[in-house]
């Protein structure tokens, strides 16, 4: 334990406070996804043959407090995997207690073990509170993003 929390992969049990994080995320950033996407996650989630689509979640005891999604892929730029931070959140009574941090660092921990030495990201411009913690953990590209 540090600071009050650990982190572990995500569990079948976790399957309701799961749910309600990734929710709250959503709600962040003004999205809703119909139950069924929820549960094609979860299960990819905790699926151990799915090697590519993988969560951890900072928890104290049964409780959980924030979650990182984290996808490996392949890259044409790149001799190995990459790895992709999909979503990261904290429940906001949990916030600046280094969760977030710790999130990121277990997933550069899980692509190192993993041969996958890139881990990117994106947030959207206004995100100021988070953009914050990556200017301190990871280096800001140039890319813009386009989506179809």
């Amino acid at each position: 334990m540090k600071k009050g929390f650990d982190i572990r992969p995500l569990e079948k049990r976790d399957r309701e406070q799961w749910q309600y994080i990734w929710g709250e995320y959503l709600y962040f950033y003004d999205t809703k996804l119909p139950l069924e996407t929820y549960s094609k996650t979860f299960s990819s989630l905790i699926d151990s043959n799915n090697t590519s689509q993988n969560c951890l979640v900072a928890h104290s005891g049964e409780t959980l407090h924030g979650l990182v999604h984290y996808i490996f892929h392949a890259d044409n730029w790149e001799t190995t995997d990459v790895c992709y931070l999909q979503d990261l959140f904290t429940l906001k009574k949990m916030r600046q207690k280094g969760i977030a941090t710790a999130l990121i660092q277990a997933v550069y921990k899980a692509a190192d073990s993993n041969g996958t030495p890139s881990v990117y990201w994106m947030t959207q411009d206004f995100n100021q509170k988070a953009r914050r913690l990556y200017d301190q953990v990871a280096s800001l590209t140039p890319f813009i993003i386009y989506q179809r």
